[in-house]
């Protein structure tokens, strides 16, 4: 009898952990499968450049994706299609940084650029090209510097 129960535990317990496995996995996807407003945010906001790769993934239950376009451009988006994440190695285009964060990097940082926007849950992140990282809430008031 104890046997058992251990056997039928040990299946039930291979059983779950495949699942979550699964569920966790990373999937290319053809671009031509990509929801129409991701591919329309790319070619809007980085028209001269082209998706190289596209992933899906799940966070929670729901389905992300994950961008490569050449020239070292990483995109994140949610599962409405919306970017909540965008690094490059270069200046980001100014249509995808919010106007009151581009404004502020403008008047305290004017000789540095933005590389990498990201949005949070409770706010919003930039780094620079010097490497410092600014907070700020959702309305895009400052919070604080961090490095």
């Amino acid at each position: 009898m104890n046997t058992r129960k251990i056997i039928e535990n040990t299946i039930i317990t291979t059983a779950i952990g495949i699942v979550i496995l699964r569920l966790k996995k990373d999937k290319i996807v053809y671009v031509d499968t990509l929801p129409e407003i991701i591919k329309d945010y790319v070619s809007i906001h980085f028209p001269e450049h082209f998706i190289k790769k596209a992933v899906t993934y799940k966070v929670g239950f729901k389905r992300s994706y994950k961008v490569f376009l050449n020239g070292k451009i990483n995109l994140k988006f949610n599962n409405k299609g919306k970017a909540i994440e965008i690094e490059s190695g270069n200046k980001l285009p100014d249509s995808v940084v919010p106007t009151k964060l581009a404004s502020f990097v403008t008047a305290y940082f004017p000789e540095n650029s933005i590389v990498e926007w990201e949005l949070e849950r409770n706010a919003q992140e930039i780094e620079l090209d010097n490497g410092l990282e600014l907070a700020f809430d959702l309305n895009g008031d400052f919070i604080n510097v961090e490095k």
